[in-house]
């Protein structure tokens, strides 16, 4: 949910700079189905719905989704402010995967999100020593605040790197495509 603030922060930003929507709607994301499908199948996996459906295979699914989404990323590497998505990305895998497919949170943190318990459907749990702490969901927003969760530094790195990519995307001049070139490789 955090990269959620970062895409209207974005936009604001990009616009403040002189940006238009024509540069971003021109950035041409490669794969992006598959990130897009990577998402969404986080975005169900972390309901109850997704609960009941994926059982105990949910940390195969979220390390497999988390994978596609950072396949897409990497994809479009030379794309401004990717790279930092990318490295954002990694940690949050680095962290699920040695954690056998779930992201540890603080209690603390849950706890200022407005989390109560395990009813609260959200993609991190408590682990008693969780490994790699520093890149798992240490940071919460506040709950009150829309959109209230716990987050890691990885999600900041995230979401920093959605505000550059959009802000760079939309401050660019879309170029033409000379006749037989698709722009795609």
């Amino acid at each position: 949910m955090f990269m959620l603030w970062a895409i209207p922060a974005g936009l604001i930003l990009g616009f403040v700079a002189g940006g238009s929507l024509d540069g971003l709607f021109s950035l041409g994301f490669r794969w992006g189905p598959l990130a897009i499908a990577g998402l969404l199948v986080q975005l169900v996996l972390f309901t109850a719905f997704g609960d009941a459906l994926a059982a105990d295979l949910g940390p195969a699914i979220y390390i497999a989704s988390t994978i596609a989404v950072l396949v897409a990323v990497v994809r479009n590497w030379r794309v401004t402010g990717m790279p930092i998505v990318a490295v954002g990305s990694l940690s949050n895998l680095v962290a699920i995967t040695a954690n056998g497919g779930f992201m540890p949170a603080s209690q603390e943190a849950l706890e200022i999100a407005g989390f109560a318990g395990p009813g609260d459907h959200t993609n991190s749990v408590v682990l008693a020593d969780p490994a790699f702490r520093p890149l798992t969901d240490i940071f919460a927003l506040p709950a009150g605040i829309p959109l209230a969760n716990v987050f890691s530094v990885g999600d900041v790195l995230i979401g920093v790197g959605i505000v550059i990519v959009i802000v760079a995307a939309m401050r660019s001049r879309p170029q033409p495509i000379a006749p037989g070139r698709s722009g795609q490789s």
